[in-house]
């Protein structure tokens, strides 16, 4: 389960970040949930840079 969370967190923050903001969306709050919809992409596109920075270097 260790090894699962390690590969995927990024994926699931993301995830859940997009849930949030369709929460914020639909209870009224369209501002916040565009701001928190951008999130997955930051989230993923950091995850992407980091693991490549990480192979680089070995």
């Amino acid at each position: 389960m260790k090894s699962f969370l390690n590969k995927y967190y990024p994926i699931l923050l993301a995830f859940f970040s997009f849930l949030y903001s369709i929460f914020l969306w639909f209870s009224g709050s369209q501002l916040e949930g565009i701001y928190v919809g951008l999130w997955p992409i930051t989230i993923l596109g950091f995850a992407i840079a980091i693991r490549q920075r990480r192979k680089d270097d070995q």
